[in-house]
């Protein structure tokens, strides 16, 4: 049981990391082995994602002056929070560890101040990451480049014969 003092402490630890951060999703974990909730922790924190166990009626008093408050409903039972920037990851670790373990049950949460329901978390875990968006626009850019470079560097006579097929395709 927690004292007065850890109580205040609790609740403005979490509307620290409430307003720090710009997702938030809400999972119920009951079920769940503490092997198991040791390995998606670890998972969540090689993307910088925090996965906490909460104590409902005082997180829902932690709520309340914060940009998540309108999720306060999604606190009751075994709840977890995993607390990041970024939902894309949070949203995709979350997804496919709860494939794998049944226990874990994804209930919505909150990005960039709009609240989510399951399925919404569900088709965010199918977007690319930031990083991966990256990639694919490297990829898409640098596609063209590759066959513009590779018609400069042919010989002038295959330049000549693209020109002059083109030419008679045109007309």
């Amino acid at each position: 049981m927690m004292n007065k003092e850890q109580k205040k402490n609790y609740i403005n630890e979490m509307k620290e990391f409430f307003d720090a951060n710009d997702s938030v999703l809400v999972t119920h974990y009951q079920g769940l082995t503490v092997k198991q909730l040791d390995e998606l922790r670890a998972e969540m924190r090689k993307y910088g994602i925090m996965f906490k166990i909460t104590k409902n009626r005082i997180t829902k008093l932690a709520l309340k002056d914060t940009k998540c408050k309108n999720i306060a409903d999604l606190f009751s039972g075994p709840t977890a929070v995993a607390l990041s920037k970024d939902a894309i990851s949070s949203a995709k670790i979350l997804t496919k560890f709860s494939k794998d373990n049944q226990n874990l049950k994804i209930l919505g949460g909150l990005m960039d101040g709009e609240v989510l329901k399951q399925e919404d978390v569900l088709k965010i875990a199918t977007l690319p990451t930031l990083n991966e968006a990256r990639v694919k626009i490297a990829i898409i850019l640098q596609s063209p480049a590759q066959k513009l470079v590779s018609i400069l560097l042919a010989p002038g006579s295959k330049i000549a014969i693209l020109a002059l097929a083109k030419s008679k395709h045109s007309t």
